[in-house]
């Protein structure tokens, strides 16, 4: 590793599993003490303990991001041990399902609740601490739904949109402060997460659901959370000093068809 990160505290949401844990994982070797944040404790621990095993240094942060209460605990006791925050990875979020006509309340709420509002919530208390210490790299979690149509998806696409939004708003008005603020825009990862959805693209068939979600991509295959991760670690070093109010798509050619 290239130290990339040393000396730097960074904070990941939704690190329990999937592109966080690869991004927090990835952080610590490169550097920075991660603060390992997820809606699950174990999950969190588990990130934690991978952490330190290799040698870093983590936190395990148990919080549900969409909570403003929860959100101000979990960034207290990141300051209380790292003593600021240098990077935030906003990774954490949920899918939802069901086009315009047949999708429910409770999940365009859930949905704007973590993707849009636990966004706003971490960046809001990351920025603070940023500001103070002179400086950071805010890291929002887009989609490619935030660029393009995606059948049955209205909650997701309109949420995901608002991140991206809201990266280009709080770039503007935090690059006189010393803070970059980007978003990554990723095709479909095979995580965890992303079960459920391939395998209704299937009609319960999860292999015919992959098959008609990879046939979407140019490159011929899904992401892995170890591309992001590395997308991630580039917009939260130096190497990317110049960037900020970008919208990076890592999606393996899938927009631009």
């Amino acid at each position: 590793m290239t130290a990339k990160l040393a000396g730097k505290v960074a904070v990941v949401t939704g690190a329990g599993s999937g592109i966080g844990r690869a991004a927090a994982t990835l952080f610590a070797r490169e550097g920075a003490a991660v603060a390992v944040v997820d809606l699950v404790s174990a999950a969190a621990k588990e990130t934690a303990e991978q952490i330190a095993g290799e040698g870093g240094r983590a936190l395990a942060v148990t919080a549900d991001i969409a909570d403003p209460a929860q959100v101000g605990s979990a960034f207290g006791q990141v300051g209380s041990e790292f003593g600021r925050v240098d990077v935030l990875y906003n990774n954490a979020g949920v899918n939802s399902s069901g086009s315009v006509i047949d999708a429910t309340d409770e999940d365009w709420d859930r949905s704007f609740a973590v993707n849009a509002k636990g966004t706003f919530l971490c960046s809001r208390a990351a920025a603070r601490s940023m500001v103070e210490s002179g400086g950071g790299s805010i890291i929002n979690q887009g989609s490619v739904a935030a660029l393009v149509g995606i059948a049955n998806f209205a909650s997701y696409c309109a949420a995901k949109g608002a991140v991206v939004a809201l990266t280009r708003s709080m770039s503007v008005d935090l690059a006189p402060r010393g803070v970059r603020v980007n978003a990554i825009c990723p095709g479909t990862v095979y995580t965890p997460l992303m079960e459920p959805m391939l395998r209704a693209r299937g009609g319960g068939d999860m292999a015919a659901g992959l098959a008609l979600t990879v046939a979407k991509y140019p490159i011929g295959r899904l992401g892995t959370p170890e591309e992001i991760a590395a997308v991630a670690l580039f917009l939260a070093s130096d190497d990317s000093s110049f960037l900020t109010g970008s919208v990076i798509t890592a999606d393996g050619g899938m927009t631009s068809q």
